[in-house]
C-alpha cells in the first residue's frame, strides 16, 4: 500500500475541468445516473417502458467512463489510501460521535449505516432503502444526478442544472442539520 495523501483541489480541479472541456468539445454529456438507464436498456427494460427505448450504443463511452470511475475508486481505496485515521476536524468528530457514529475518526463510511451490523438492524435497512428510493426519484425527476448537473450541466452553463444543484445543496444541508441528528442516535 502506498502512503499517499489526497490530491489537493488545485490539481484535481483543473483535471476535472480538462475532462469536462474535452467532453463538451466532443458533444458529450457526463452523468453517472444515465449509465443506469443505459444498463437497464441493455438488460431489456425497453420491453417494459418507452423511457428505455433509445440507442444505448451511442452511450457506450459513458459505461467505459463509469468502469474507470469504479476502477479508480478501487485503486484509491486499496492501493493509494494511507492507513490510519480519517483526517476530520475534532469538533466534527465530537458531533458525529454524539449522533451514534463511533468510528467517525477512523472510517469514511460509518459502520452503523454501512457495516455488517446495519443489515441486522431493520431501521438501518429501512433508512438505506428509503434513501435509495428518494435518490432514484430525485434523479429521475431532476433529469440527472448530482454529478451530471453539478459538473456537466454547470460547465455547459445550463440554467436547470444550477437550479438542481441549489436544490441538492439545500436538501443536503436540511438533512444534515435536521434529519440526521434525530435519525442516527436511533440506529
Amino acid at each position: 500500500m502506498l502512503n499517499m495523501s489526497p490530491w489537493p483541489w488545485y490539481i484535481t480541479g483543473p483535471i476535472i475541468s480538462v475532462v469536462m472541456m474535452a467532453l463538451l468539445l466532443l458533444g458529450r454529456r457526463f452523468g453517472l445516473s444515465s449509465n443506469l438507464k443505459t444498463m437497464c436498456t441493455i438488460a431489456g427494460a425497453a420491453k417494459l417502458s418507452d423511457y428505455f427505448r433509445f440507442d444505448w450504443k451511442a452511450q457506450s463511452w459513458n459505461l467505459v467512463f463509469v468502469l474507470g470511475t469504479v476502477g479508480g475508486g478501487a485503486i484509491a481505496r486499496f492501493i493509494l489510501l494511507a492507513p490510519g485515521p480519517v483526517n476530520l476536524n475534532p469538533d466534527t468528530v465530537k458531533v458525529l460521535q454524539s449522533m451514534n457514529i463511533g468510528d467517525a475518526d477512523s472510517a469514511f463510511a460509518p459502520a452503523v449505516l454501512f457495516g455488517p451490523e446495519a443489515w441486522s438492524n431493520p431501521l438501518a435497512v429501512l433508512v438505506l432503502v428509503l434513501g435509495g428510493v428518494l435518490v432514484g426519484f430525485g434523479t429521475r425527476w431532476a433529469n440527472g444526478c448530482t454529478s451530471g448537473h453539478a459538473i456537466s450541466g454547470l460547465s455547459a452553463l445550463q440554467w436547470p442544472s444550477l437550479i438542481a444543484v441549489v436544490g441538492f445543496f439545500i436538501g443536503g444541508l436540511a438533512v444534515s442539520h435536521f434529519v440526521l441528528p434525530i435519525l442516527l442516535p436511533a440506529l
